[in-house]
């Protein structure tokens, strides 16, 4: 999970051992809170990686494809009420839905750079190049840096689109979902600039359960993984499928919750935080929230944030949504 610094074609803000210690702290927090809980940020090792992108190809996983065609259908729409001179990506992976808004923003002439923003250094050079030889003359930028932190450190000169897809802000739990909104507003400062947001959308338990708890067990897998990274990073010995995965639609909450379920009691030890954890037969370990959105409720945390909503688009299924918002 560490990540070199010593690489020219990516500019680093990430401190040393960034990754590291922020696991440290996740962990000890996590574990040892009542309910138990990790964020999801560690799912993504190498194997966890490629877990999600085998997810995103699956028959019950909607969001992705969903997403990919509200651009291929709107894109245009997108980039002609908000043309900026800079798109920044935040936690950008391999960017490949980038190029359907990157064509975009060029075509209304204005267009001059796009800032890839992700803590792992492999994403970003695989962004950089998928996208150098289709997009020549574009200034591409690939910055390592954590986006729930480290926005401050992005650039600030010209027009800005500010890019939060995939449907991560679902990821926040409501006062930190304000919490970044607010920063992101304010990594736009007085020169304005808008921000393009991603949002899956409330619907049916039916449609929403099987997306994070499909028949091939892709999901499970993944879910487990959190596990894997705990057991290679800090040393510990989970036995990772004494773990039942579990989805679970919280509809106060509109959100889902994976969790992982001991089924049988444990004793975990994890000697990089030298810490025992004990684990009930039946406990639970929550490790993502996946909050749905209402068109109007997204509308609503946006403009609360210092934005005005100035467009926004749905699949043909209105299953997702992407808000366009500019900053006031």
């Amino acid at each position: 999970m560490s990540l070199s610094t010593d690489r020219p074609d990516i500019i680093h803000h990430l401190p040393p051992d960034h990754l590291g210690r922020s696991l440290r702290a996740d962990v000890r927090a996590g574990l040892s809170a009542s309910p138990k809980t990790l964020p999801p940020k560690w799912f993504y090792d190498k194997l966890g990686s490629e877990l999600f992108e085998r997810i995103t190809g699956l028959p019950e996983y909607y969001p992705t494809r969903a997403e990919r065609e509200v651009l291929e259908l709107y894109a245009a729409e997108m980039a002609a009420a908000s043309p900026a001179q800079t798109l920044i990506e935040l936690g950008s992976g391999s960017s490949r839905k980038t190029p359907l808004l990157l064509n975009a923003l060029r075509a209304e002439g204005s267009l001059r750079r796009y800032v890839a923003v992700d803590v792992s250094d492999s994403a970003l050079l695989e962004a950089r190049n998928e996208l150098a030889p289709a997009f020549p003359g574009l200034e591409l930028q690939a910055v390592a840096a954590d986006f729930e932190t480290q926005l401050h450190l992005l650039p600030r000169a010209g027009r800005r689109m500010v890019a939060f897809l995939g449907g991560t802000i679902g990821n926040f739990e409501p006062v930190a979902r304000a919490r970044f909104l607010s920063n992101v507003r304010e990594l736009l400062g007085a020169d304005g600039g808008s921000l393009l947001l991603g949002t899956d959308l409330v619907k049916s338990p039916h449609v929403l359960v099987p997306a994070y708890a499909d028949a091939e067990g892709v999901t499970a897998d993944f879910n487990r993984n959190v596990l894997r990274v705990l057991n290679s990073e800090l040393g510990a010995d989970f036995d990772v499928m004494a773990f039942e995965h579990v989805a679970v639609w919280m509809p106060q909450e509109e959100w889902i919750e994976m969790r992982l379920r001991a089924s049988r009691p444990m004793l975990v030890r994890l000697p990089g935080v030298d810490m025992d954890v004990r684990f009930h037969e039946g406990e639970e370990l929550r490790t993502e929230i996946s909050a749905k959105f209402r068109l109007e409720g997204v509308v609503e945390e946006i403009e609360a944030a210092g934005f005005s909503a100035i467009g926004q688009w749905t699949d043909r299924q209105n299953r997702y949504a992407m808000t366009l918002a500019e900053a006031i």
